[in-house]
């Protein structure tokens, strides 16, 4: 199993490829604005997207997701509750930075895309994936979870140390809370964490050191 990032764009966003082996097939989770990152990330292990997994619709997350599926050959996967950022980035670029000051980039979304949901399995790249809908930080975020291999893609919901902020549009520090108890801390204490922004981690370390967990059972329905 090959899983390799780079942190992109202003916002040091992490965006991976996961691939049974260099040379192959990939699945991309998250696309920053900085869309040239993403295809040298792909070109550095010789690997063809065939997949975009979407953790949710910030635009430092989809920014580059036009980009990279314009070829038609990498579909684009994402919450259709954050259909209302996906769908112009453009404008959190202005409440973020103001009409003047929007840093350069690729901010298209992608022309179409399939829809997640809580539940979901998608066999992508050879890989399984496992789509846990946690909203919170956004309406439609979610993270991804291998069973097989023991990661989980957690986007902005779960953090080395913190969770996602809550104060954007369409964030609630609750509903973030219950989605923390219900889908992501069920899962073992050696699942590896790897997050959006910031280096990885584990369920574990986490679940004992993390303070805004303290209080939260994991005692979710799976």
């Amino acid at each position: 199993m090959l899983i390799e990032h780079s942190e992109l764009w202003l916002a040091a966003t992490n965006a991976y490829v996961v691939a049974l082996e260099a040379g192959g097939l990939a699945a991309v989770v998250d696309a920053p604005p900085d869309g040239s990152g993403v295809l040298e990330l792909l070109a550095r292990y010789d690997l063809t997207p065939t997949a975009l997994l979407i953790t949710h619709g910030h635009v430092d997350h989809v920014g580059g997701a036009g980009r990279l599926t314009a070829s038609g050959g990498t579909a684009a996967y994402i919450h259709p509750d954050d259909d209302f950022l996906t769908r112009n980035p453009e404008a959190q670029l202005r409440a973020l930075f103001g009409e003047a000051n929007s840093p350069p980039g690729d901010y298209s979304p992608p022309a179409q895309y399939q829809p997640l949901w809580d539940g979901l399995v998608l066999d992508l790249a050879g890989v399984r994936f496992e789509v846990l809908h946690t909203p919170g930080h956004t309406p439609g975020h979610c993270c991804f979870h291998l069973p097989a291999e023991g990661v989980l893609f957690s986007g902005d919901q779960l953090f080395a140390g913190s969770i996602g902020r809550t104060d954007l549009p369409g964030g609630d520090y609750q509903t973030l809370l219950d989605s923390m108890e219900k889908r992501v801390l069920p899962l073992d204490d050696d699942t590896r964490v790897l997050p959006g922004h910031g280096p990885s981690t584990t369920i574990g370390r986490e679940r004992r050191t993390n303070p805004f967990l303290f209080g939260l059972s994991g005692r979710g329905v799976r």
